[in-house]
């Protein structure tokens, strides 16, 4: 299935036609997101299902993906989240379709998890051929499509992933992804995942956030991590004593939080993010004005010990003190 050039890019080659200068070029330009290596995948996904089709005479058709070149990063993102979203809906039959208007059937092959519900590959088949899913990865953390999707979260075993009716969201549907498609739509959440990230650090957000009793201060410090990074900005040497007295009351309160970001790649702590949470302020005040029961039984016990412990108070200590001294008495008679 040839998908329709978008945003008048007809002249474009699809990614799995690029040679490897093309494939710099553009990951060089347009949605910062979709990385070199996120292409070279994507070409992959491409050749590979297509060779399989060859060798094995599987009906495998080809999708264009074609990435946006706009110059604002921000706006290629949303074209390339937008064409994903296009690609990545449902094939739904015609509206004249006396299944979609009697039988409630909107989609075309919406028969089982073993078929794509895009263009109708037979998945089942094309697994047992060549597992392409454990063959294109993520290009950060290196996981195979079918250990983040084809897999259960839990017990490890193989499990279907299933599409839904607008991509991300909506019904289930009775039908997957091919790799092809797969891999796209992992690309999308990754984008969506940028955009709701940078959508969390407007000013607007934090002032949603302060209504509801909770600050956010968002520092780049490696230090924090304790791991082993370049020089950093002389800026953040000012702040350390600061930061040193939030780790140890962080410790004390659970008021304050402190999380550390690292780089996928090199490991390294990028992003420090310190939340003071006001609700929990409020109720540790709280506690601390009104004592448990646990607790006050046990400032009670204390004061018991306490009392039982001091010594008897002496008797006639001042009666004592008047009296003369027996020998010195006798001796002012005899005088």
């Amino acid at each position: 299935m040839d998908a329709i050039p978008f945003y008048g890019q007809q002249h474009n080659q699809s990614i799995g036609q690029m040679n490897e200068a093309a494939l710099m070029a553009l990951a060089q330009q347009g949605n910062p997101q979709f990385t070199h290596a996120a292409l070279l995948e994507q070409q992959a996904a491409q050749q590979q299902m297509q060779k399989v089709a060859m060798e094995k005479n599987i009906e495998v058709p080809k999708v264009n993906f074609y990435p946006s070149r706009h110059p604002d990063p921000r706006k290629a993102r949303k074209q390339d989240i937008k064409q994903a979203y296009r690609l990545l809906k449902p094939t739904k039959r015609s509206i004249l379709d006396p299944r979609r208007l009697f039988f409630w059937s909107n989609y075309r092959y919406n028969k089982d998890t073993g078929t794509c519900c895009i263009d109708g590959c037979n998945v089942k088949e094309l697994i047992q051929h060549d597992n392409l899913y454990a063959k294109i990865c993520d290009e950060d953390t290196g996981k195979s499509l079918w250990e983040m999707y084809w897999q259960n979260p839990i017990t490890g075993e193989p499990e279907a992933f299933v599409a839904r009716e607008r991509v991300t969201s909506g019904r289930k549907l009775r039908a997957t992804y091919c790799p092809e498609h797969l891999h796209l739509y992992h690309l999308l959440r990754k984008w969506e995942e940028q955009e709701e990230a940078e959508a969390e650090m407007k000013p607007s957000r934090f002032r949603d956030k302060m209504k509801k009793g909770v600050s956010l201060v968002s520092v780049p410090v490696a230090t924090l991590a304790g791991a082993e990074t370049g020089p950093q900005h002389p800026m953040v040497d000012k702040y350390e004593p600061f930061f040193a007295e939030i780790m140890a009351d962080s410790r004390k309160s659970k008021g304050i939080t402190v999380q550390f970001y690292s780089n996928p790649e090199t490991e390294e702590n990028d992003l420090t993010v310190i939340t003071f949470d006001n609700r929990m302020f409020q109720k540790e005040l709280l506690e601390m004005k009104s004592p448990t029961q646990a607790f006050q039984e046990v400032l009670a016990q204390q004061a018991m010990q306490m009392q039982q412990a001091q010594p008897p108070p002496l008797v006639d200590q001042q009666a004592q003190v008047n009296n003369p001294i027996p020998n010195q008495t006798q001796e002012g008679m005899q005088q």
